[in-house]
């Protein structure tokens, strides 16, 4: 049957398939085609969007067949173009991680992926070298900071904008908000303590109590944790409203 196919009948084929989730059709039709080591190069795989549209079909159905040996070799072993970065990132990690719960007997959370995600970092076949901090892109945290820093408690609408400028899902959005309220209340209560335990002095005019010289900066959320301290505090930022998000796409952001 796919013998008949053209190189970009087989390409269609593979990512109509894959988009539509029927990895069993996928598999029947992948053994339909000649294998990537058989083809010679003027066949169906001449062009680089067919090979890599192959490649991925053969990923997704290792990935479902619990061949993770196969998906990573795969991975590995090619390089991806940007457009299949997102989908075989996935793959990968999410093999990873039913490989760690097998192992362990539970199911993982928040810390034991993350430790999974440092032990096996992305092959830089399906990565594009950007640094990343708990899977989010370094571009996408500045963009939620910068509208933290103005509006800590964005709109449901607002959150869905911005998960559509970051690349992120709306309830990632709305989890690193509160997870950056949290840090930032537990950081102004350590705060306070310190303040709290100043011992009284007199300062040069007789008062009984000194004080500490508040600026606005004491009043803006504290910065978030970061090895370059890229960020200046909230007050030096332009004020008023947060950046709008309307004319802006992931594209503005990513290159896929």
């Amino acid at each position: 049957m796919a013998m008949g196919f053209t190189q970009d009948q087989v390409a269609c084929v593979c990512e109509v398939l894959l988009q539509s989730g029927c990895i069993d059709r996928l598999s029947s039709f992948l053994r339909s085609v000649p294998s990537l080591s058989t083809c010679p190069p003027s066949s169906y795989l001449s062009t680089q969007h067919s090979m890599e549209s192959m490649l991925k079909a053969q990923a997704a159905v290792a990935f479902h067949q619990g061949r993770f040996s196969d998906l990573y070799a795969l991975i590995e072993g090619n390089v991806f173009s940007p457009r299949s970065h997102s989908l075989l990132q996935q793959l990968w990690l999410r093999a990873r991680y039913l490989e760690a719960e097998l192992q362990r007997g539970r199911p993982l959370g928040a810390v034991g992926k993350y430790r999974v995600r440092r032990k096996f970092p992305l092959p830089r076949t399906i990565w594009d070298g950007e640094e990343t901090s708990y899977c989010f892109k370094e571009k996408s945290r500045c963009v939620l900071r910068e509208w933290y820093c103005r509006k800590p408690y964005p709109s449901p609408r607002e959150k869905r904008e911005l998960a559509t400028v970051t690349g992120l899902t709306a309830t990632q959005v709305s989890n690193w908000f509160k997870n950056r309220r949290q840090r930032d209340r537990a950081a102004q209560g350590r705060k306070g303590q310190m303040e709290d335990a100043v011992p009284e002095c007199l300062s040069s005019d007789g008062a009984t109590r000194g004080s500490l010289h508040r600026s606005d900066d004491d009043l803006s959320p504290p910065l978030s944790p970061s090895s370059r301290g890229e960020l200046l505090p909230c007050s030096q930022l332009p004020s008023v409203q947060p950046p709008p998000l309307r004319h802006l796409g992931s594209a503005h952001y990513f290159s896929y």
